[in-house]
């Protein structure tokens, strides 16, 4: 039934850019500056829950979905611009989910 699903893509995205979030939110907490990644740790656990939350929402065509998608699309680009402010490659490959799941999203809201 998935593979039929018009919002398989995005679920796709948000569920990726999820995982990478929550990488990079466990990989924060073992480097040694940890009051310099507070932002980046706080915004890879606010957007985890998002995508988690459209993602739930698009597997189940809420009414809603597209409003889901606006919100999870901007706090993509917020933890992105966050997470590209630090050199680690875990948070680089977050910053790159992040776009990839703000443009699916915002797609699936137009």
């Amino acid at each position: 039934m998935m593979n039929s699903n018009p919002y398989r893509e995005c679920i796709e995205a948000c569920l990726e850019c999820m995982n990478a979030c929550n990488y990079c939110y466990i990989s924060n907490l073992k480097e040694y500056e940890l009051a310099m990644l507070r932002d980046c740790i706080r915004m890879d656990r606010e957007c985890a829950e998002i995508c988690m939350f459209a993602a739930d929402a698009l597997s189940r065509e809420s009414v809603f979905a597209a409003e889901i998608c606006q919100l999870c699309a901007k706090v993509c680009m917020a933890c992105a611009e966050e997470c590209s402010k630090h050199e680690h490659e875990h948070c680089q490959q977050c910053a790159e989910a992040c776009r990839r799941c703000a443009d699916a999203c915002l797609s699936m809201a137009a």
